[in-house]
């Protein structure tokens, strides 16, 4: 028997278990850090965006529906929409001029002015609200003066549209700039020479160039002017059918134990921000295209 051992040799590969590839280790790395992102995004996002459904749901569609037409729910959503359209429009501008200013022209104090239009994205929205009570409420800087010639800023809409257009004001320039920088001047100045004034250059050569950033940035502008909740909180007071947005609207509808129709607004504003995620991969996409293009 010892000379039938003794006759063969030994192999260690055979004998000891093989050691798992860097392919392996990485593909079971790689299967980890998936199962921890879509548990965690489950927890936070998926499931809490599910419940909002089915709240919303759970009677039907009509009572759904019957929530939606209720009167201090459609004064809210005017309300949003309003100034959605008074505030997008205007950021929109500004957002184009200080683009076009940062991106086009060096000048000392540009990298101040560009943390300036940083400053919504570091402040809070609550605090931002304030700021504005401190200015144009009754005992602020400009209070006396307003009241004197019987001006109402605060609790009113005009606050909630200063409130809105500070916590926007940034993303339109922010994604323009990096566009206008990337596109560069070549074909503005050939336009120049070729005998075009500024403004058929502006609309024929810079707008065509920056068109799905510049959509990007008012898309986001849009959707954060509909979901805004602290600063608008804040300066408006959340006076039902007078100052109430569709976000407070939820906030007071929970609170005074109407959760159906907080629910079925949550959903409005829930599909709102579909739309948006939709139209931003859309433009994103288009954007790709036009850079490998």
């Amino acid at each position: 028997m010892s000379s039938s051992l003794a006759g063969k040799s030994f192999n260690p590969e055979i004998s000891q278990p093989k050691a798992p590839t860097p392919t392996q280790q990485r593909t079971w790395v790689k299967g980890v850090l998936i199962g921890i992102a879509l548990f965690y995004l489950a927890l936070v996002l998926f499931i809490p965006a599910f419940n909002v459904f089915v709240q919303a749901f759970k009677d039907g569609v009509g009572p759904f529906l019957g929530n939606l037409t209720e009167r201090n729910f459609l004064h809210a959503a005017k309300l949003t929409l309003l100034i959605a359209l008074i505030v997008v429009p205007i950021n929109t501008v500004f957002g184009l001029c200080a683009a076009w200013v940062i991106a086009r022209n060096q000048f000392r104090g540009r990298t101040f002015l560009i943390s300036l239009l940083d400053v919504p994205f570091a402040v809070s929205p609550v605090v931002a609200g304030l700021m504005i009570v401190l200015l144009y409420g009754r005992n602020g800087w400009f209070g006396s003066w307003l009241e004197s010639g019987n001006i109402k800023i605060i609790f009113a809409m005009p606050a909630m549209v200063l409130a809105s257009a500070f916590i926007t004001l940034p993303f339109v320039a922010r994604e323009v700039i990096p566009v206008l920088e990337e596109a560069g001047s070549d074909q503005e100045e050939a336009g120049r020479t070729l005998g075009a004034n500024d403004w058929q250059i502006f609309w024929r050569v810079t707008i065509p160039n920056i068109r799905w950033g510049l959509l990007y940035g008012v898309i986001l502008t849009n959707a954060r002017v509909m979901g805004e909740f602290g600063a608008v909180s804040v300066v408006s007071g959340n006076i039902a059918g007078q100052t109430q947005t569709l976000p407070l609207f939820v906030e007071e509808a929970y609170k005074q134990y109407a959760t159906q129709s907080a629910f079925s607004a949550a959903v409005l504003l829930a599909f709102l921000a579909v739309v948006t995620l939709i139209l931003k991969e859309i433009l994103e996409r288009k954007t790709k295209i036009k850079d490998i293009e």
